[in-house]
């Protein structure tokens, strides 16, 4: 059976790619740098003797989100993760408003499509997992990112209860600060933040993946973060506000 994980040439998509590999899944890496998909393919071929398909896409544009789409409309795709993304570190008034656009595909309509495209499948098989990757920031008031994480957790909440009848388990998993590209990527200061909150790629994806196949609705790895969740649920939303524009103005 094969797995698809979008987002696979590096950080946390890189991460399920190797767990996946390495628990026999055949993989099909889903990101826009061909050079670092191809290098990755390589490297979990040689290391765990699986098949890997390449497939370049950038999924902040609609045509290109079709193709991956069809891809898995062809079969065989047992497990999902819809992992790509990126942050914006600008105030939404001063940010370009395409930007913020191809922010909302590829973190809502890719989602929505690619786990609509998966699902006949899995149903037909009686069988399938979806890991789709939320953030701690959802939880928070922190612009089209957060906004766009929140969507993906009650999607897949949801979700989580729809499928379970036809044997499809659904994992939102809701991350916080982990170690990876993401925040020069996003060119994020990341210096004040205490070594306590990071998190480390491999414990983070150990902990969806037992979690979606244990049919939980949610994964939140790290104690310091299921801890938050529980403050952030009891506490006012006032509160909750200003938390939020705090960090991300500690990050610009």
């Amino acid at each position: 059976m094969w797995a698809l994980v979008t987002g696979a040439s590096s950080g946390i998509g890189a991460e399920f790619t190797e767990q996946l590999a390495r628990d026999g899944y055949d993989i099909i890496l889903v990101a826009r740098d061909e050079a670092r998909l191809n290098e990755r393919a390589e490297s979990l071929s040689n290391a765990y003797n699986v098949s890997c398909e390449v497939l370049v896409a950038d999924l902040s544009d609609r045509l290109q989100i079709r193709r991956v789409e069809e891809r898995i409309a062809k079969g065989g795709v047992e497990f999902l993760v819809n992992n790509a993304g990126f942050g914006i570190n600008k105030r939404f008034a001063d940010s370009d408003i395409e930007r913020e656009s191809e922010n909302l595909e590829v973190l809502v309509s890719a989602v929505m499509r690619l786990t609509h495209a998966a699902l006949p499948f899995m149903r037909e098989q009686r069988k399938g997992y979806i890991i789709n990757v939320s953030s701690v920031a959802g939880w928070i008031a922190g612009g089209t990112y957060s906004a766009s994480k929140s969507w993906v957790t009650v999607f897949s909440e949801f979700l989580s209860v729809d499928s379970a009848k036809d044997g499809i388990s659904v994992t939102a998993l809701a991350p916080g600060f982990t170690h990876t590209e993401f925040h020069q990527r996003g060119n994020m200061n990341m210096s004040g933040l205490p070594k306590w909150l990071w998190l480390e790629s491999a414990d983070v994806v150990a902990h969806a993946i037992k979690a979606v196949r244990s049919g939980a609705a949610l994964s939140i790895p790290g104690r310091q973060y299921r801890l938050l969740y529980l403050l952030i649920r009891h506490l006012p939303r006032s509160l909750v506000r200003r938390a939020g524009i705090g960090v991300r103005r500690r990050q610009r």
